[in-house]
C-alpha cells in the first residue's frame, strides 16, 4: 500500500489522541513519501504518552507541512524519494507497526547500500523543519541542579574539572541544610508557573520530598517495575531462542500495564517515560547512577523543562553482569567513591544537554558535592573560569545566579 491510499479506519488502534492527529491530517498523510511517513506514524502512534513539548513539535512540523504546496513538498522530500524500496516493504502494514516497518527499513537499506543516502536525506530534512519550526522560548530562564557524592565522607578527586572552564568553583560553601534549599528553589519555582512537566526532580534513591507541580521520577520508587523487568529480561535470556534480537523487541513492546504500574491517579505519561527509561536505557535497570543520567538526559531532550534537579546517589558496585541481573535490593554493596566519579563526568553531560535547549545562553547550572564546601556554578552574570573562597550558602549560590 502507498500513502496515497491511506484510509481513516486504519488509524482506529491509534490512541485516541494520536488518532485525531492522524485522520485530522490525512489529507497531507497522503502526500508525504513513505520513509518519511513512516517515521511520523511511530511518532503519532505515541502521541498521547508525549510531553507538550514534544506534541507542540510535532504540530508546528505537520502545520509547516500543511502550508507547503505540491511542488514545495516534492522538493522537500526528493532525497527521500530517489530510495529504491523492495515491494515487500510496501505491502508490510506500516499504519498499524510503523516501528516493525522502520527495523526492516534499515536492514534492507544496508543490504542495498543505500543507507548513506536515507542519512543525507534526513539531515537535510531535520535542518529545514528545524529552521522553519523552531521551538518556542521557555516561559522562564531555564535552571539545572545536579547534587553529587552522597555517603562519600572524603575524596582527593579534582571535581568538576571539565565545567569549571565555564563558571565559578566555590570552595566555602556552607552545606547546613543544602539538600532542603535546593529543593525549595525547585518547589518556588514549580509554584510560581505550575506548568505540567516544566519543573522535575530526579532522584536515584527515595524522594526526599515531593513539591506540587513537580514531576519526579525515582529509582527506589521504581524497584518493583525493574524487578519485574529484570525477570522477564532473565525468561528471555534462558528461553535461548532470539538472541539480543528477541530481547530488544520484547524490551520495545514492554507497557506499563504489564510491568504493574496501573491504577487511579497515576500519571500515564510519566509511566510511560519511567518504562523507557527502563526499557532503552542500558544499565538503568541496575545501576542507579546510570538511571538518574539517563533520566535527566531524557527529561530535558523530551520535556524540556526549565527546571531540573538531578541528585545521584550510590549505585551497587560492578560485579559480573549474571550477578548484577539477578540480584535483589539486599546483595546490594554500594560503591561510593565509584558513584562520585560517574555522577561528576554526568554533571557535564546534563550541563551539555541543558544547552541544546532554546535560548541556553540564558540558563543556569549548578553543581554541588553533597554535604561538602564545593559548588561550581554557571550562569550568564557569572564569570568564567575562576574560583571564589568567599563563603556562602547555597541559597545564597541560587540567588546569585537567578
Amino acid at each position: 500500500m502507498l500513502p496515497s491510499q491511506l484510509r481513516t479506519d486504519q488509524f482506529r488502534e491509534y490512541p485516541p489522541a494520536g488518532r485525531q492527529l492522524a485522520v485530522s491530517n490525512l489529507s497531507l498523510l497522503r502526500q508525504l513519501t513513505l520513509i518519511y511517513l513512516a517515521s511520523l506514524l511511530r511518532e503519532m502512534i505515541r502521541y498521547d504518552w508525549k510531553f507538550p513539548a514534544e506534541r507542540g513539535q510535532i504540530d508546528r512540523q505537520l502545520a509547516w507541512l500543511a502550508s507547503l504546496d505540491p511542488q514545495e513538498l516534492h522538493s522537500l522530500f526528493a532525497g527521500f524519494a530517489q530510495i529504491r524500496l523492495d515491494r515487500k516493504l510496501e505491502d508490510t502494514d506500516w499504519v498499524k507497526m510503523p516501528d516493525d516497518f522502520s527495523e526492516r527499513l534499515t536492514a534492507y537499506l544496508w543490504s542495498t547500500h543505500q543507507i548513506d543516502a536515507l542519512r543525507s536525506a534526513a539531515t537535510e530534512f531535520t535542518e529545514r523543519a528545524s529552521r522553519a519550526t523552531p521551538a518556542p522560548s521557555p516561559a522562564q530562564a531555564r535552571l539545572g541542579i545536579v547534587v553529587i557524592g552522597r555517603s562519600v565522607e572524603q575524596s582527593s578527586f579534582p571535581l568538576f574539572r571539565k565545567l569549571r572552564p565555564y563558571g565559578v568553583h566555590f570552595t566555602r560553601v556552607d552545606p547546613t541544610d543544602g539538600l532542603e534549599m535546593l529543593l525549595h528553589a525547585v518547589a518556588a519555582r514549580a509554584s510560581a508557573r505550575p506548568i505540567p512537566y516544566d519543573h522535575w526532580y530526579i532522584e536515584g534513591s527515595t524522594p526526599v520530598a515531593a513539591p506540587p507541580h513537580v514531576s519526579i521520577s525515582s529509582y527506589d520508587q521504581l524497584q518493583p517495575v525493574r524487578s519485574r523487568l529484570l525477570d522477564r529480561m532473565q525468561q528471555v535470556i534462558d528461553s535461548g531462542s532470539g538472541g539480543p534480537e528477541l530481547l530488544e523487541v520484547t524490551m520495545a513492546t514492554i507497557d506499563p500495564q504489564q510491568l504493574g504500574m496501573k491504577g487511579e491517579g497515576r500519571d500515564g505519561v510519566l509511566d510511560h517515560f519511567d518504562v523507557s527509561l527502563l526499557t532503552q536505557g542500558q544499565g538503568t535497570q541496575i545501576f542507579s547512577t546510570t538511571f538518574v543520567m539517563w533520566a535527566a538526559r531524557e527529561a530535558l531532550r523530551r520535556a524540556e523543562p526549565v527546571t531540573l534537579m538531578a541528585r545521584f546517589t550510590p549505585r551497587q558496585r560492578l560485579r559480573p553482569m549474571n550477578e548484577l541481573m539477578q540480584s535483589r535490593s539486599h546483595d546490594v554493596e554500594p560503591d561510593p567513591q565509584g558513584s562520585l566519579l560517574d555522577a561528576d563526568m554526568a554533571a557535564y553531560y546534563i550541563w551539555l544537554d541543558q544547552q541544546r535547549l532554546a535560548d541556553s545562553a540564558q540558563a543556569s547550572f549548578l553543581v554541588w558535592f553533597e554535604g561538602h564546601n564545593e559548588a561550581l556554578a554557571i550562569a550568564p552574570g557569572l564569570p568564567r573560569g575562576t574560583e571564589s573562597a568567599s563563603p556562602g550558602n547555597l541559597q545564597q549560590i541560587l540567588e546569585w545566579i537567578s
